[in-house]
C-alpha cells in the first residue's frame, strides 16, 4: 500500500470528503493521504488472515473486520483504518460526523509495505495506543515471511516477539493461535519472480 497526499483540507472538508468517496483515505495536520492500491502480495496475506482468524474463532463471539473499517482513535479528531481489526467482545459502534466508526478493537493488524512500514511502526502505533481496548499489534511483512507481534504489558511498555516461516504465535486477545507459514499460503513474494527471470 503505498500513502499519496492530495490537497490540503480542513478536517470539516475531510470528514465530507471520505465518507463519498470511493477508497480509503486518512487525515493528518491538515493533509489527506489516499490510501492506494495494494499489491498482489499485500492483497493473498490479507485474504488468508482473515479467513485464519474466522477459522480459529470459530462460533465465538468473535469479529473480525476488513480495511475499510474505521477505527475510532481517540487522540486524534478523526479516526483511522487498519488493514484487519478484531475483537471477541461486543463490537462498539459510535457515529462520527455522519459515519460508523469502531471504537474497541484488541486486535490492530497492519500488512508493511515499503512505503508505510515506518509510520506503521512508528506515529500510527503511537496514536492506536490511545484506544483503551487495545491489546495487540501484528505486523506482517509483505516482502518475507516475518511477523512482528506488540503486546500490551501496561500503559507504558508492550512486549515485541518477531516469528518466521515454520513458527506459530498465540493472539491472547482472540484466544487463538496462528501459523506463520499459513498466513503466507500461496504468496508469492516479488523477489522470487525475480530469481526466476
Amino acid at each position: 500500500m503505498t500513502a499519496v497526499p492530495l490537497k490540503k483540507m480542513s478536517l470539516e472538508e475531510y470528514l465530507e470528503f471520505d465518507k463519498n468517496a470511493e477508497g480509503r483515505f486518512e487525515y493528518f495536520d491538515g493533509e489527506v493521504f489516499e490510501m492506494s492500491g495494494v499489491s498482489i502480495e499485500h492483497a493473498d496475506i490479507e485474504a488468508n488472515l482473515i479467513a485464519l482468524l474466522k477459522k480459529e474463532i470459530g462460533i465465538r463471539d468473535c469479529k473480525v473486520n476488513p480495511a475499510n473499517v474505521r477505527i475510532k482513535v481517540p487522540k486524534l479528531p478523526t479516526y483511522r483504518y487498519a488493514d484487519i481489526s478484531a475483537l471477541c467482545e461486543e463490537r462498539i459502534i459510535e457515529k462520527f460526523s455522519d459515519v460508523d466508526v469502531l471504537v474497541n478493537p484488541s486486535l490492530i493488524v497492519e500488512i508493511l509495505s515499503p512505503s508505510t512500514e515506518r509510520y506503521d511502526r512508528g506515529e500510527k502505533f503511537s496514536e492506536y495506543k490511545s484506544i483503551a481496548s487495545f491489546r495487540e499489534y501484528l505486523l506482517i511483512s509483505q516482502e518475507k515471511k516475518f511477523v512482528t507481534l506488540l503486546t500490551k504489558h501496561n500503559e507504558r511498555f508492550w512486549f515485541q516477539s518477531e516469528y518466521v516461516g515454520g513458527e506459530s504465535f498465540r493472539l491472547e486477545s482472540l484466544d487463538c493461535s496462528l501459523n506463520v507459514d499459513e498466513i503466507y499460503d500461496r504468496v508469492i513474494f516479488e523477489s522470487e519472480i525475480q530469481e526466476q527471470s
